[in-house]
């Protein structure tokens, strides 16, 4: 009833023209339909307000927008959200009409909260990687993934997509290809390497069924394991040892091998070359996570915290 509502609220000017920038942004840049639904909504919401100010998208002000923005409280995301949307139209009506004048041109970009890597802490960790049943080999398979990704750091993608040949038992290292193709050296903890090598010798051949499949992880066809397999994996064994399903995917995992190797001291620099990543910057939001855990520790033990 609501939509309704404003729908009839709106000048029939301000409906059309919505209608011809969504036509454009579909055509030009193929949006989903959810996004397009979503610019609708924003844009709509903005008209219905100007409308009751006797003004209309095509004559709003800088000062129209902001107050719009001001008037509801909501989270930053959505204000962010509703702030694309007016960009794009107005940018699409700039482009249109010469000399029209972009209200939204000189309005502040909100500036986003910063989130943190989700981290399991350890003994969730511990109870995750003993979920899989050691008596069947799909479960020496599942635990020899756990153990791997969680001593090695690797992305989801690093993980299933690994090659037999990319490890190296012998020297207990990984030769891991990361985005943008480049590789990297990484150590294979004692404990992975010994799951690594039952999976290899009990479980791998049978599902191989005797061909010569280039990955080393395999699925029950035989086949490269894939990303949404291992998610569902991961989820599942969440639920047997009681950790929220929410609160958990494959990308914890790495997440929780950073956390806790600053927590035991790591340095930045080497944790960088450990995680593939390109920049100090995107490691460095590790030691956030750490600093908040060891501020939660403190508060809830130190007899002034």
């Amino acid at each position: 009833m609501k939509k309704e509502e404003s729908r009839t609220s709106i000048a029939d000017a301000d409906r059309l023209s919505i209608a011809s920038f969504l036509e454009r942004v579909w055509s030009e840049d193929g949006l989903a339909e959810r996004t397009l639904e979503a610019y609708r909504r924003d844009l709509e919401a903005l008209a219905a307000w100007l409308a009751g100010r006797d003004r209309n998208l095509h004559t709003a002000r800088r000062e129209d927008i902001s107050a719009y923005h001001g008037a509801r409280t909501v989270a930053v995301r959505s204000i962010a959200r509703r702030q694309s949307a007016f960009r794009r139209y107005y940018a699409f009506l700039a482009r249109s009409e010469p000399g029209f004048a972009d209200p939204t041109l000189l309005i502040e970009r909100p500036k986003m909260p910063r989130s943190l890597p989700k981290a399991l802490a350890e003994r969730e960790i511990e109870g995750l990687l003993n979920a899989p049943d050691l008596a069947a080999a799909l479960g020496l398979r599942d635990r020899a993934m756990l153990e791997l990704m969680y001593a090695s750091g690797l992305r989801v993608s690093e993980l299933v997509e690994l090659p037999l040949t990319a490890l190296n038992t012998r020297q207990g290292v990984l030769r891991v290809t990361g985005k943008g193709g480049k590789d990297r050296l990484v150590p294979v903890g004692e404990l992975a390497l010994e799951r690594i090598a039952a999976y290899l010798a009990d479980v791998r051949p049978q599902l191989a069924k005797g061909r010569q499949p280039a990955a080393l992880f395999l699925s029950k066809r035989g086949e490269g394991m894939t990303r949404q397999m291992f998610w569902t994996l991961v989820k599942r064994y969440a639920l047997t040892v009681g950790i929220n399903p929410k609160r958990i995917s494959p990308h914890v995992l790495r997440h929780s091998f950073a956390t806790h190797l600053l927590n035991h001291g790591a340095d930045l620099r080497a944790l960088q070359m450990l995680l593939g990543h390109s920049s100090l910057s995107t490691t460095q939001i590790y030691t956030l996570v750490a600093k908040e855990g060891l501020k939660r520790l403190h508060a809830q033990h130190h007899p002034r915290g």
